[in-house]
């Protein structure tokens, strides 16, 4: 089974990256851009076939390592 996490920056925090990259697409004339957010893709392949149980461990590395959880978010897909 493979667990794609996606993380990113909670609303109301700076993302420092974003502003930069935003600004980089304006002067390549870039102009319907509104806001740009950075973040991160994580890519796990488990050996768990068990969903629940996969969920789980995957929530765990999240909550443990994976995710600052104080300024960021994360969401988590199995397939």
């Amino acid at each position: 089974m493979k667990a794609i996490v996606n993380v990113s920056l909670k609303a109301g925090v700076l993302d420092s990256q974003g502003k930069a990259v935003h600004h980089a697409l304006d002067s390549l004339h870039f102009d319907g851009v509104k806001d740009v957010r950075v973040g991160k893709q994580i890519i796990l392949q488990l050996d768990e076939s068990d969903k629940e149980k996969a969920m789980q461990d995957v929530t765990k590395m999240c909550e443990e390592l994976l995710a600052n959880t104080v300024i960021e978010d994360y969401a988590i897909e199995l397939v």
